[in-house]
């Protein structure tokens, strides 16, 4: 009987072991399903007494976003490649915040060619996109502004010999403080995480 009671106590062992393995195995596929969302590295503040102009040629102090979650990812109108696909996913974003967009948080989305992108191209980008909601801004200013701005994210605009920009498709989550929560791969995040992290900032 010791002789059996040893095997049994065995296979207990061996089943915890496989029980433990398959439970980190659901656990790795649920971050899978979340990729391209991560906790923010960045303790800037992100919303600063900073003055740009938006799609309608109105001046817009960054500083008086606060209050609300801000989503915030950066662009430029001329851009033919990975903007396009960030903007439509803000735009499902946007559809799915329903009418939370503009009422408990809004989207920011910041021109990294200021030499270029006068409010006119951004609002003729805006309707071009289906990025024109209520809550949606589309922000420009001069170039020395954008580069400010884009310091405080830790980020860099490269224009290349083409007048293509080689830029970041980071996009970020701001809290009512002005400070970052979450940080996006935003050609990899789903729609529905970054809402999830929304519901979660407005409280």
């Amino acid at each position: 009987m010791t002789v059996g009671n040893s095997h049994i106590r065995y296979y207990r062992l061996v089943l915890r072991i496989v029980s433990l393995a398959a439970l980190l195995t659901l656990s790795a596929c649920g971050d899978r399903e979340a990729r391209g969302d991560y906790p923010a590295a960045n303790e800037n503040n992100c919303l600063p007494e900073v003055s740009l102009i938006d799609q309608h040629g109105s001046a817009v102090s960054l500083a008086s976003l606060k209050g609300k979650p801000v989503l915030i990812d950066f662009i430029y109108t001329s851009c033919a490649s990975t903007c396009p696909m960030l903007t439509a996913k803000m735009a499902a974003i946007a559809k799915k915040l329903g009418p939370a967009l503009g009422a408990d948080v809004k989207i920011v989305s910041i021109s990294l060619d200021p030499e270029h992108d006068s409010p006119a191209e951004l609002a003729k980008y805006a309707q071009s996109h289906d990025a024109s909601a209520a809550g949606w801004l589309f922000l420009t200013g001069s170039p020395a502004r954008i580069d400010q701005v884009l310091a405080l994210f830790k980020l860099r605009r490269t224009r290349e010999s083409d007048g293509s920009i080689t830029h970041s498709i980071e996009a970020f989550l701001i809290g009512p403080d002005g400070r970052q929560i979450r940080q996006y791969n935003a050609l990899d995040v789903s729609p529905d995480a970054v809402v999830a992290d929304v519901d979660r900032a407005r409280g």
